[in-house]
């Protein structure tokens, strides 16, 4: 009977690592596990987060409640110092629902695998580039109207 404690175990621990995976959802990223959307709750019109959270360089993706619709988008701080917002969707391929994601310098349509410099974001407009998305930087923040927000709830 010396093995029989670790059977017994073993429905707790695989419990435990359900509870761990549900905790996990969308929008959080537990122990590497999901880096899903984080999602933003609006304030006078308004989303915000912190320009500290861009300083590594990497596309961060975001998502709120727009229009009665999950609207997604990411912002990045590129190396010219300049925060880059944009919608995670193009004029192209947004019915497909699947968005960018970033490798290095680049983000890539998930759909069409089409690439776009990160300088590129915000700036370019039409085709398969990341639909720009206003925002400003006010002090700490980064700051993106709801109007806006709204106005792309179209794509998703």
């Amino acid at each position: 009977m010396p093995f029989s404690a670790p059977k017994r175990l073993l429905p707790v621990a695989l419990a435990c690592l359900a509870v761990l995976f549900v905790a996990a959802g969308p929008g959080h990223a537990l122990l590497g596990f999901s880096s899903g959307p984080t999602s933003l709750k609006p304030a006078d019109g308004v989303v915000s987060f912190p320009v500290a959270d861009l300083t590594d360089g990497k596309a961060h993706f975001y998502a709120v409640d727009a229009a009665g619709k999950e609207v997604r988008f990411f912002a990045v701080k590129t190396k010219d110092g300049r925060v880059r917002t944009a919608l995670d969707a193009c004029d192209v391929c947004y019915p497909e629902k699947k968005g960018y994601r970033q490798e290095g310098d680049f983000m890539l349509c998930i759909n069409c695998g089409r690439r776009f410099h990160m300088n590129m974001v915000g700036d370019q407009r039409g085709g398969c580039n990341p639909s720009p998305l206003a925002s400003e930087v006010a002090g700490e923040s980064v700051r993106i109207k709801m109007a806006d927000l709204a106005a792309g709830a179209a794509y998703f």
